[in-house]
């Protein structure tokens, strides 16, 4: 199936690229883009004139920042395309259910895709806890904004997420593997007083679980969950990639495919379906913390 790549900047390059060149099931058939291309794929920087020169491609992948995604995806659907969206699928919640509004009218697929809940281990997280009480669960997301988004001052203005970008990824494995839902009761963002968005965020929700995310982390990054069960505690280290049970390593079969090949798997099983997957739970949870949190005021921060 041929697919089209629209915003080609760092993640599409360093991930969906790479991604698609791999599939048995995509083959890239052009980009839309106001500064990237991909080496021998036709580059357009207008998508109406891309979509008007290319109707056999039926399915394309939005890697773009939140905000202008909407008026593309609605655009494309409007053509009749199949629409991948990068994650967060949306600068706000009514945008995403706008666009499933439309993509139900049109009768076409809409992924909303979280990158982190394709990461090797979280099926196999998912699978050995459905049975589990859970007593304590903990997100820890700390890294920094300096290494993964250099100089990209448009995360911190209003829409670009601060650190609920890549804290989302967390929110997105935890709705994942948890076998009930929880919901926020409190939070504490922190905002660098020259900045529009949070650089850090402690939240609290139901169940006995909390996370805290940090884009200061400059030593390592530490992206953790663990969940507290009376059959043992469950560790997702590096994002999902490994799974630890009660301080050992844990192999649940599964093999190392990696997080976007998985995703364009799922994009192709949908679209051969005709189905729709916007799950937005994760989503839910970065508008509760910024409905129920209280703001504190840090230092400046400067890339």
């Amino acid at each position: 199936m041929k697919i089209a790549l629209i915003g080609v900047g760092k993640i599409a390059l360093d991930q969906h690229v790479p991604a698609i060149a791999g599939s048995e099931d995509w083959e890239l058939a052009a980009t839309c883009s106001r500064h990237g291309s991909v080496p021998g794929v036709p580059a357009f920087t207008d998508l109406d004139t891309m979509l008007a020169a290319h109707p056999d491609i039926e399915t394309v992948s939005l890697c773009m920042p939140p905000v202008p995604r909407f008026d593309f995806a609605a655009k494309a659907i409007a053509a009749g395309r199949n629409v991948m969206l990068e994650k967060p699928p949306g600068a706000s919640l009514a945008e995403c259910h706008a666009l499933e509004a439309m993509a139900r009218a049109a009768g076409v697929s809409l992924f909303a895709t979280w990158h982190s809940r394709a990461a090797d281990k979280v099926q196999g997280a998912k699978a050995w806890l459905q049975d589990k009480s859970i007593t304590r669960a903990h997100v820890t997301w700390r890294e920094s904004v300096r290494k993964w988004h250099p100089g990209q001052d448009w995360v911190f203005e209003p829409g670009g997420m601060g650190v609920f970008d890549p804290g989302i990824n967390g929110l997105s494995i935890l709705t994942e593997i948890l076998p009930a839902p929880v919901h926020l009761r409190s939070a504490t963002l922190a905002y660098p007083e020259n900045r529009q968005t949070p650089i850090a965020a402690r939240l609290s929700f139901t169940g006995n679980t909390s996370a805290e995310f940090d884009w200061r982390e400059e030593d390592r990054d530490v992206w953790d969950i663990e969940v507290d069960t009376p059959d043992g505690t469950l560790a997702l280290r590096d994002g999902g990639a490994r799974m630890e049970i009660d301080g050992a390593d844990h192999d649940d079969g599964q093999p190392a495919l990696g997080e976007y090949p998985r995703l364009y798997v799922q994009m192709a099983d949908l679209v051969r379906a005709g189905a729709i997957d916007m799950d937005l739970s994760p989503l839910v949870h970065v508008a509760d913390a910024h409905m129920l949190g209280r703001r504190e005021t840090v230092e400046p921060f400067d890339f």
